[in-house]
């Protein structure tokens, strides 16, 4: 079986799988954030934790809530692991230094999982499960909240309420994550990735000698970091690792559990707001892109000329052979169009245009189906944004699910917009003049900084800014000034987002619905998703194609 077709194969099978997974997870995770009733356990955290389940918050509130709670993670986190050497289970690892607790704090709590560490090297098992696993949990939680808050904003009318951001973390992670996640486990380690506490010991090569390994609780952090489009791997390699992902089968199956929520959140909106057209538009979009970029990457890897490259299977140069170009290719997609980062290949030794791909894909703002809960409420700003276009073009007040898109609502989209190309721009042009980061290139240190060099960076902060967390891996980020600035663009690149979609989602919610006429625009036809899919590739095109024409576009070219 050629490469090609092995890919093509793989493919269909996924999307076989979303599909049937598609209506009912999106119909419990509709009935999990409307129910009004508690579990059991739920109300046990409640009383834990003092808070008032059933009071209703307005957005500021729920803002409040959601800082407050990710401040404490922050801190929580940093302080463990600047006392990991005398924690039990550490493996012999030091506390680590400020800057890289910092910065690991910050991308955890994020969701960004950017790792400027080797996890069997620097990571003690206390750490791992007690620290990073438990963020991988609830930062994914809290994206789900933010993006049901959204929703709540365009299903309620006069009320400016939001529901309850204690309520929905909780939820979320007690009856949504946690459940996928234990029963995703059991299908790693039956086929193969390792669920122990073992200590270091060595292991013979074949060839010879010996390497240091050790083995932890890898399964049960290997399957949230994928169902919360995490990231952060357990060892270095991340899911190129053998105890991570052992073979073509578990390879599939975390694309799967990348892609699983952020779809089926569709269905949930559209359930949530009582019509489920309206989420099947906003999958269709979702879906055109993916697959979009998804047939351009395989294309990209395995469309090269010349014997040794044929010979080869193409692009294989970085990539495992246990999975190939075709399964690799969409692994990256699915890695980078999510906020996941976990990788399965080098992404530095992808062709030139294949790390364009990459970087277009973070840059779309992760939408498609982008992050659990970020990538539905990245979308409806974008469709807001092709609304109000829409109006302008018509000469009608813009209209989104019988809500108006009036100038506060406008220009709270814009400023959600404008916040992350201007962290991603601002660092990287930073970064281009000062020697020290400058020398952190190491590909090209011998050569001057480069196309390629310059793409090394451009990724670092397009994957902090967008919470993805992957990285080209030729840029040594272990530095002060790439763990504090990259730390610096993952909080901001996280929190000020989420500000404004509270406060749009608020303003919705005062709202009195407008009835339809026979001049609104229909936004559960296709029509609708071909001007939202043309919305988000003109914006992006327009906002970032300097800079890529300065990274990926010249290295290829050249």
């Amino acid at each position: 079986m050629s490469p090609a077709l092995a890919g093509v194969l793989q493919l269909t099978a996924l999307t076989a799988a979303l599909a049937l997974a598609y209506r009912p997870l999106g119909d419990y995770m509709a009935t999990v954030y409307a129910s009004p009733k508690h579990l059991r356990i739920e109300k046990v955290i409640y009383r834990c934790i003092g808070a008032h389940a059933d009071a209703e918050m307005r957005w500021p509130a729920y803002l409040r809530g959601v800082l407050a709670f990710s401040a404490a993670g922050v801190l929580f986190l940093y302080l463990l692991q600047r006392v990991q050497g005398g924690l039990p289970l550490s493996l012999g690892f030091a506390s680590i230094s400020p800057d890289q607790a910092f910065n690991t704090a910050a991308s955890f709590v994020t969701n960004t999982n950017w790792q400027s560490y080797s996890g069997e090297q620097a990571m003690g098992h206390v750490v791992q499960t007690a620290g990073l696993a438990v963020q991988n949990f609830v930062s994914a939680a809290t994206g789900m909240a933010v993006a049901v808050a959204l929703v709540r904003g365009f299903a309620r009318s006069r009320t400016g309420d939001l529901g309850n951001f204690w309520a929905d973390l909780v939820r979320g992670t007690i009856r949504v994550l946690v459940p996928i996640a234990v029963l995703g486990a059991l299908v790693l380690v039956a086929c193969g990735a390792v669920q122990n506490f073992s200590g270091i010991h060595e292991v013979g090569q074949f060839m010879g000698g010996a390497q240091q390994t050790n083995g932890g609780a890898v399964a049960s952090q290997e399957v949230i970091k994928e169902l919360g489009t995490n990231g952060g791997g357990y060892f270095n390699a991340n899911s190129a690792h053998p105890f991570e992902n052992p073979s073509a089968f578990t390879n599939l199956f975390e694309i799967f559990l990348i892609l699983v929520i952020p779809f089926a959140l569709t269905r949930t909106f559209g359930k949530l707001v009582g019509n489920v057209k309206q989420g099947y538009a906003i999958l269709a979009t979702m879906g055109v892109i993916w697959l979009g970029f998804t047939a351009l990457m395989m294309w990209t890897e395995s469309a090269h000329g010349g014997p040794a490259l044929q010979a080869a299977g193409a692009a294989m140069e970085g990539k495992e052979t246990r999975f190939g170009v075709g399964a690799s290719s969409v692994f990256s997609v699915a890695t980078t169009l999510t906020s996941t980062g976990a990788v399965d290949a080098f992404h530095s030794s992808f062709t030139a245009f294949g790390g364009g791909i990459q970087l277009l894909g973070m840059m779309l703002g992760e939408l498609a189906p982008g992050g659990v809960g970020s990538g539905l409420y990245g979308m409806l700003v974008m469709a807001i944004i092709a609304v109000f276009l829409a109006g302008l073009m018509v000469g009608r007040t813009p209209e989104y699910l019988g809500k108006k898109i009036g100038t506060r609502e406008i220009k709270l989209a814009a400023c959600y917009l404008l916040i992350t190309p201007t962290l991603v721009l601002g660092f990287a042009a930073a970064s281009m003049v000062l020697p020290d980061a400058l020398g952190s290139m190491l590909n090209t240190k011998a050569l001057g900084a480069g196309s390629h060099g310059f793409s090394e960076v451009l990724y670092a902060y397009t994957s902090g800014a967008n919470n993805n967390g992957s990285a080209f891996a030729g840029l040594n980020a272990n530095t002060p000034w790439y763990n504090t600035t990259i730390g610096l663009a993952m909080l901001l690149g996280r929190f000020l987002p989420m500000v404004f979609v509270l406060a749009l989602a608020g303003s919705l919610a005062e709202q009195q619905p407008v009835p339809q006429t026979a001049g609104t625009l229909r936004t559960e036809k296709p029509l609708f998703a071909g001007l939202l899919v043309g919305t988000i590739l003109i914006i992006t095109g327009l906002t970032y194609f300097p800079a890529l024409a300065l990274g990926p576009l010249a290295e290829g070219l050249s």
